[in-house]
């Protein structure tokens, strides 16, 4: 099993596929990584030699940022944007959509499941 940025590469799986399983590498990354390499996307994870996993990690860790660093550089902009009272913070920290959906009737992904408004009981009071 291939390690590569901190994540085990599934098995059985095509590389191109299998390097997308690392937080900030998509499909385009993938390829674009292999073509560099000369390493066919075809082949599965678990017939790849040694060379070519370290020769993947360098390339990773050299031109990329991936992972656990990448993470915090989102999260530290993320916190950027509500210190200074942006438009796109005050969304982040009331935890509603940031780019501009519709709130009324969807966003219950974001907003979590929906709380129902508690109705006092009785009606008008008699003197």
């Amino acid at each position: 099993m291939a390690r590569i940025a901190g994540v085990d590469l599934p098995r059985r799986k095509r590389i191109e596929v299998g390097l997308t399983y690392i937080y900030g590498i998509g499909s385009t990354v993938s390829r674009r990584i292999l073509q560099k390499l000369d390493i066919d996307p075809d082949t599965l994870t678990d017939n790849l030699s040694e060379t070519d996993v370290n020769s993947i990690r360098k390339v990773i860790d050299s031109e990329y940022k991936v992972e656990g660093e990448l993470r915090t550089e989102v999260s530290m902009n993320i916190k950027r944007l509500m210190d200074l009272g942006a438009y796109r913070g005050l969304r982040h920290r009331k935890s509603l959509p940031v780019r501009g959906q519709r709130t009324s009737t969807n966003a219950r992904t974001r907003k979590g499941p929906k709380r129902s408004a508690v109705k006092k009981k009785g009606g008008v009071k008699k003197k």
